[in-house]
Parts: C-alpha cells; structure tokens; sequence
C-alpha cells in the first residue's frame, strides 16, 4: 500500500474524527508533506516513539497512540494476570497533546482490562520511573519528546524497574506492537471504570521525601541560585523540594515556571543550549547568583552556569559530572561512609575525566553503551547480585542520577545536590567554576566536542550505513599525525590494538558503534543517533595545560572530519 492509498484508507474511515479529516484535507494540498506523513509507520524503536505531532502513519496523533499502547497491553497480557493486575503507570510533560495522548493510552489500556494508573497533570520523566517502582507495577509509559521544538512529542516506555526496557525486553515489545496492523479500529471507548485509577499527590510526597535523601550536608548553606524549568514538568517539583530542604534564597525564572507546550520564552527548550539561559542569567545578575539551573520539558536532564568573574559561564556535561563526583565522594570520605565496593557508571562516550576523579578515591568507574536504559540495566543486576554500591551514573548529554530510587536520569535529584554543593563550595571561599579549575590541575586538562550531521530520508540512513562501513573496512591508521592505539566495535564486540595486533572480545551489548582510542589518550567515536536522523562524532582529548588541550581538541576535530568529509 503506498502513501496515497494510506491517505484514503483513513480519509473512508467512518470513525475518523472530524479534526483529524479536516487536517487530511489540507494536507493533501502539499503533496511532500503528505508523503512524509503517511510513507511508513512510525518507528517504535528499543525506547518508544517520537515524532511529528499530526495526521498520518508516520505522525504521532491519537491513533498512533493507540496503536502503539495496544501492541503494549498485548505484550502485559502475554505475561498474564499477575501482570494485568500490576498493571501500567502513565505520566505526560507540558508539550502539545500530552494529556490527550496520555488519557488515549490509559483508556486503552484499561479497556484491555490492565489496571492503569494515570496521573492527573503534569509530572517529569523521573517521577514516572519512581511511580512504576513504587507501585510495583509491571511498566510504565511516559509521554515526552524530551528537547525536541514544540511540533514533536513521543511515547517512551518502561519496565517494572523503572528503567527504560533492555534491549531484550524491548524487541519483545517492538514485536507485539508491530502485530497491530490497523490503528484505526482500536476502540478504547468501553472500560471498567475501576481500571483506571488517577494518581494523587500521595506519591509527589512520596517522591519529594527520597529526592531528599541525596543530601550529604544535615542543613541548608545559604546560596544564590537560580533556576527555571523552561516550561517544563519539574518546576512545582523543584520549588517543593528545594524549600522543603531549606534553600529560600533560590529564585525562580517567573516567565518559564509554568508548563507550556510552546516553549514561548526561548528558541529551544534545551538545557545544553547557551540560549535557553538568557532569562536566566537576566535575574543572575540582578541577585547575584552564584549558579544558574536549567531543567528540559519532561525533567531528566539538567545544565548549569556559574559565576565565572563578571559573566555567567555554562558547563558541559562531562564537567558538571566531574564536580559531581568529586562532592559526592569528598563528602562520603570526609563522614567515613566511602564503601569499598563504590561504583560510578558512565557511557562510552563521556569523558574520561570523571573516572579519573573516581581513581583518585579508589572508586571503580564501569562504562556501558550510550543510553541511561544501560545504566539502568546494570542497576536491576545489582538488585539481586548486590556486586557494588551505587554512587553516581551519569551521560555527557547532561543526565545523572545520584540516588536509584528512580532508574533514569534524573534531573531533579541532581538539581538539590548542585545547590548544595555550590553553597557547601561557597562557604569555603569557592564557587563551582574554581572546583571544576582545580580537577583540572590535580587530573589534568579534558576536552571534549561533540559534532552532528543530520543525513535525513532514506538516503541520508544510507549515507550513515555506507560511513560506518567504510571505516569498517578501511579503518584510520592515525588522526592529526596521533597513530591509532586501538579501535573499538561495538558491532562485531571486538577491540583490536592497531599496534600488537591482537584482539579481545568487549564484554558490552551490540551496536552500531566505532570507537578509536589514540596513543596519547585521546579518541574520536562514531554513532548514528538512536531518534534522529543524525550521525553523532565525539571527540575527547587530554593535556598538560589548558590551552594544548584545546589546540589538541581542534586539531583532532579538523583532521578526522576532513577524513570524514572524504570518504
């Protein structure tokens, strides 16, 4: 069936809603438009789906949702009545069409006869991770397209351990929903009413009383902050729990607090983002804060700028993550509570400066693939396994989680555990950038980039794929005049040393993914974006002083993206 007989499929509907017939309508004047929007089915990848909020198969509208949520009540009821009984828990951000979309899940669900539990406004990503936990629910299902522009939202799913599924658990799920052939016809108008249960504010307490315990200090230091949602789930949350732990002198962006799905104030809803800071950094300099925060829509990643002189300087991931770890473990060593089987969790395409601040307390640092699911994966082992304590997991695309009773990055926690490390700092004479200056002089200078080149349409997926195996088979001897030390695959699982040749099996899931480690230290990684059409390089680099580490950063930069460019 092609894109035009998908458009008059649902234009015959008879139940089409009189809304989405309309759209239809207009659409079919663009024909472009209209071919992207019904060519395919929308992808229901290992993490859920997101695109394009509108009319077609390949758009997220109520009948997507309602494709996608039957394929999952069909996976619960396959795991029988136990699981039906646990049932789901369905959270929503303040995007367009999320408590739409929400409540067609739920009712879905319920007309399936799985118990739901839907929560009645808006809530971030983390708190849905913590409700399927606290609920002992058998999955969980958020809706959320993260920092993507308003025009988007998408649908992520959950197990029972409040992380985001496996890879295994996740191509079960994948199968069932792509069982689901017409998503026109699924009716959830008839249900038990006693199914769908909304959620009070029973487990906001709940949530608020374990973000608390990430505290290391017994009372509130008195600091400037400020700090702004953009729009997004996490302000009421944050307010609650910064007061209830004692900071008052916090102040809080007025024009960005309350949810809004068209993200008026900035042009990008996105906490790595210099711009989303502005208004931000407008009352920072009216306070005189010592630190700036900022949360994305859905509450699962968080960026910070510090005082830096007489401007406001914002940090990457990596080094939010490294101050991070070096307060969490300071402080543990300080009270004597550092145990000796500490872990830090990191993917494979975060700095390595983090794990050298955790060598520096003897603290073992473990990598996983990219995707917080993994770090999440090793924290369900752990449950039964009791292997190591946990103490910090985090991304460089700004995710850290410091407690696990959420299984997610979790921004909320984290922005607790930034105020009170930059007024603990601050009471020491320091602010947060003098920290991070001095694990540079004490572990050395780290540099990082990151560069994104989006290959759009079926073309562009096969201009990745022909990329990915060039460097394959003709792989790079030396970058910038570095020789080549060793290359990763994570692919074939195999790490070959370029210079013995020999190679040893890496003990870490599949994927489509390169990795070259040069002789100095430094390395580049290659991978395709798992939601968008992008391939993502990573570059990271490592000297003796600042300004080496950055000419070392540009030189690596300019010479692997040449050979890119290339190939």
């Amino acid at each position: 069936m092609d894109w035009k007989e998908r458009i008059k499929r649902w234009l015959d509907h008879k139940g089409l809603d009189e809304e989405t017939r309309k759209s239809l309508v207009l659409l079919q004047e663009d024909e472009k438009s209209a071919e992207d929007a019904f060519y395919q089915d929308l992808t229901f990848g290992t993490g859920g789906m997101r695109g394009e909020i509108g009319p077609g198969t390949n758009r997220i509208n109520i009948y997507t949702v309602r494709k996608a949520s039957q394929g999952i009540a069909d996976y619960i009821k396959s795991n029988g009545e136990e699981a039906m009984a646990r049932g789901i828990v369905i959270a929503y951000d303040s995007r367009r069409m999320s408590p739409e979309f929400a409540e067609e899940a739920a009712r879905t669900f319920a007309a399936n006869g799985i118990h739901t539990y839907l929560y009645s406004g808006t809530r971030t990503t983390p708190q849905l991770s913590f409700s399927v936990r606290y609920l002992h629910a058998f999955m969980g299902v958020v809706i959320t397209a993260s920092h993507n522009p308003p025009e988007y939202n998408g649908y992520k799913v959950y197990g029972e351990d409040g992380a985001q599924l496996n890879l295994e658990d996740a191509d079960r799920v994948i199968e069932f929903v792509s069982r689901v052939k017409d998503e026109l016809t699924i009716s959830n108008e008839s249900f038990d009413p006693a199914q769908l249960v909304l959620i009070d504010e029973t487990l906001d307490k709940a949530y608020i009383a374990n973000a608390l315990t990430v505290r290391e200090q017994a009372s509130a230091t008195p600091i400037q902050a400020v700090f702004t949602p953009l729009h997004g789930a996490s302000g009421e949350t944050v307010k609650r729990l910064l007061d209830s732990a004692g900071y008052t002198d916090v102040s809080y962006v007025a024009e960005q607090m309350a949810p809004d799905g068209e993200f008026p104030t900035v042009a990008s809803p996105n906490p790595e983002e210099g711009a989303a800071f502005e208004l931000a950094k407008e009352y920072g300099e009216k306070t005189g804060a010592d630190l700036l925060i900022a949360v994305d829509p859905d509450g699962d990643r968080v960026g910070i700028a510090v005082a830096n002189g007489g401007h406001y300087e914002l940090l990457s991931g990596n080094q939010t993550g490294a101050i991070l770890i070096e307060y969490i473990l300071s402080q543990k060593k300080l009270k004597g509570e550092l145990p000796e089987n500490g872990r830090l969790f990191k993917t494979i395409v975060t700095s390595e400066f983090g794990r050298a601040v955790g060598d520096s307390y003897g603290v073992k640092t473990t990598d996983v693939l990219t995707g917080f699911k993994f770090i999440g994966e090793k924290l369900r082992e752990n449950d039964s396994s009791k292997e190591f304590e946990f103490l910090f997991g985090y991304e460089e695309s700004y995710g850290y989680l410091i407690r696990d009773f959420a299984r997610d990055k979790d921004a909320v926690q984290t922005v607790l555990l930034l105020v009170e490390a930059a007024a603990y700092y601050k009471a020491q004479g320091k602010n947060l950038h003098n920290v991070l200056t001095e694990l540079y002089n004490n572990h050395g200078w780290y540099r990082e980039a990151l560069v994104s080149i989006t290959k759009k349409g079926a073309d562009g997926a096969r201009e990745i794929t022909a990329l990915l195996s060039s460097m394959r088979e003709n792989p790079l001897q030396e970058i910038a005049g570095i020789a080549v030390s060793s290359i990763e695959d994570y692919e074939t699982q195999n790490r070959i040393f370029t210079d013995l040749g020999e190679s040893e099996k890496i003990e870490l899931p599949q994927a489509n993914v390169l990795k070259y480690f040069l002789e100095d230290g430094s390395w580049v990684c290659l991978r395709p974006s798992g939601t968008e059409p992008k391939v993502k390089f990573y570059f990271s680099v490592k000297a003796e002083t600042e300004q080496e580490s950055d000419e070392k950063l540009e030189l690596i930069k300019e010479s692997f993206l040449h050979e890119v460019n290339n190939r």
